[in-house]
């Protein structure tokens, strides 16, 4: 069949070899100016994204750690510091690259590179060799060879040049007192994270801010000293200076420490404290090593003067007796019959030791210790007076210091005291304190009858770098009467006579004054009593208190009381903290009032 001439010429149209030509060229044309596009794009229109996208791919960026603010006592002794360290890492495809620099037979690559380092480190280059390997194996360009390097280390590390070698610097915290410390001072992470005490309390103030370092680097690990390198430096923490006295806190800490060992005890406290409110020691043991925190044991890390609460005992006897004495209720040598027993509220109550009656004056009843001579006083107070004087002494309360971990200790309110509540109250068992709480509360008593803000921070650094005070908003509170302050004073010295329960806590040429604790001790985690708290707290010179020091044993089993367990520990920690302090010896001959009263001429007043 004939093609129709329409048709026909179409397809000569078509397959013209010009038309052919012209649309191959077209086409070409279409794709040359693409390409054209393209290149003029990346060339020009994008050339500065590209580059610093490639730029960035060499760049290595890391943090700078800031230094810590220095922590120290009162005298100025460093007590934490912040030094800088290295750790050295290593990219095992660039030191391959070190057999392009290796002559007259020396080692090369990734052997040479671990050699050079083990001379400097002093390790073994084997075990580098084999690191290398292991993170070759595994496609990995980066890993830790050394940590915890000196800087002078590094420097002879760095004048080698090592293909692939880098270092990144740290902060390590070094802690020159170690353990006589740790429960007070804390610790600090890698991370420059705290874990309790002073360095957790005052991070805000220790902590620095980070800087930044970034270096661009060649395809072997080597830095390019043209490249877009940056530094940021670091901005230090500020320091503190504390009020603790680290030399009588190491004393105390090495006594307390074999106290508690003697004893058997499950732990123990010293606190020291002037009149003035400042904590010149704050010791907890058993202890830790902040230096080293893989030895440390997790129930050893806080600091029980602050953290743990026991019932006080008989120390609490001296608020009972100050509220009388204020209240004007009843004189130093008011005189109190104290019966073998006594039964209140239908239970019968006991001293420490069987007795006959005695006749004991108030001073008397506390040089004694007598549980059932403070009921008989203390009963003639209404018990929500004696409430309101255990509210004035902070007791129930924490103390503002803002230690982490601090308790605030247990006093129940007044209308929940039923049954034998109030009376056990008086001489120091149903209520709950901590033996800084407690030590607050001998200071009041030691500076005339006002309670001053414990404290533990004296100064601070400020913006400009210069030390500045510590200051709160915390204030004094006056709970005692000057006269009725010295009369509990004048009273706690015949505690530690022959008549008292704690001769052991005398300390030569000065007049003592002081109380004993023997109190159950309540186990949470047995839910019920299990053994005893033993303490004595005391004041020195009697005349003129300057020093008040508790100290505090936990559940001893060589031993049960106050007055033969704790009250000598605090004879030398108060006779050391005298000596130190240069206090003058004071001694009198004759007691401020009598402990006790002949039978014949009364019976009570």
């Amino acid at each position: 069949m004939r093609m129709s001439r329409p048709a026909e010429a179409r397809l000569r149209a078509v397959g013209h070899p010009r038309r052919r030509t012209r649309t191959m060229l077209a086409v070409f044309a279409i794709i040359l100016s693409l390409f054209t596009w393209q290149l003029v794009k990346v060339q020009w229109i994008q050339a500065d994204e590209i580059a610093q996208k490639a730029t960035n791919n060499r760049l290595t960026t890391s943090k700078v750690p800031a230094a810590r603010g220095e922590i120290t006592d009162s005298a100025g002794t460093v007590l934490a510091r912040s030094v800088e360290r290295r750790d050295v890492a290593g990219d095992p495809v660039a030191a391959k690259s070190f057999r392009e620099r290796s002559t007259n037979g020396k080692p090369k690559g990734i052997d040479g590179v671990s050699q050079e380092l083990a001379r400097i480190l002093g390790g073994d280059a084997a075990e580098i060799r084999a690191t290398f390997e292991r993170a070759d194996a595994r496609d990995s360009r980066f890993v830790y060879l050394a940590k915890d390097i000196s800087p002078a280390q590094w420097s002879q590390i760095r004048a080698l040049d090592l293909p692939g070698i880098t270092s990144e610097q740290v902060q390590k915290r070094e802690y020159p007192q170690g353990t006589a410390l740790a429960p007070l001072l804390g610790s600090v992470n890698a991370q420059d994270v705290p874990g309790g005490g002073i360095e957790q309390m005052l991070n805000t103030t220790l902590q620095g801010k980070a800087g930044l370092h970034q270096v661009e680097r060649a395809r072997n690990g080597s830095e390019i000293a043209t490249g877009e390198n940056l530094d940021r430096k670091p901005v230090a923490g500020r320091g503190a200076k504390l009020t603790i006295d680290s030399d009588l806190q190491w004393f105390a800490q090495n006594e307390l420490a074999a106290q508690v060992k003697a004893s058997k005890a499950v732990s123990g406290e010293i606190v020291v404290a002037d009149k003035a409110g400042n904590i010149l020691v704050a010791a907890s043991y058993p202890s830790f090593d902040n230096n080293d925190m893989s030895t440390a044991k997790s129930e050893n890390l806080q600091n029980r003067a602050f953290t743990d609460t026991f019932e006080p005992g008989s120390t609490q006897k001296m608020v009972t007796a100050g509220a009388v004495l204020e209240e004007g209720i009843m004189t130093p040598k008011s005189h109190v019959e104290v019966p073998p027993s006594l039964k209140r509220a239908g239970r019968p109550f006991h001293d420490s030791h069987p007795h006959p009656t005695e006749y004991l004056t108030l001073a008397g009843v506390i040089a004694q210790s007598s549980n059932i001579g403070t009921i008989l006083a203390g009963e003639k107070l209404p018990k929500e007076k004696l409430y309101t004087y255990m509210k004035k002494f902070g007791l129930g309360e924490a103390t503002g210091i803002g230690f982490p971990g601090e308790s605030t200790g247990i006093v129940p309110k007044v209308s929940t005291w039923k049954g034998d509540t109030w009376y056990t109250i008086m001489f120091g068992q149903g209520l709950a304190s901590s033996a800084v709480q407690q030590v607050g509360l001998f200071q009041a008593i030691a500076n005339g009858g006002v309670r001053e803000p414990l404290k533990l921070v004296s100064e601070v650094q400020g913006g400009d770098g210069a030390m500045q005070p510590y200051t709160d908003d915390r204030k004094s509170t006056r709970v005692f009467s000057a006269k009725t302050s010295k009369e509990l004073v004048g009273m706690m010295q015949g505690v530690v006579t022959k008549d008292g329960s704690a001769p052991k806590a005398a300390v030569p040429g000065y007049d003592v004054a002081g109380k004993t604790s023997t109190a159950e001790r309540y186990d949470s985690v047995k839910g019920g009593y299990d053994g005893v708290t033993a303490g004595f707290i005391g004041m020195a010179p009697a005349k003129d208190p300057q020093l008040i020091v508790s100290v505090t044993l936990q559940r001893p089993q060589a031993g049960t009381f106050g007055g033969d367990l704790a009250a000598p520990v605090f004879s030398k920690v108060m006779a050391e903290a005298l000596r130190q302090r240069k206090i003058p010896p004071n001694k009198s001959d004759k007691l401020p009032f009598p402990i006790k009263y002949r039978s014949e001429e009364s019976t009570s007043k």
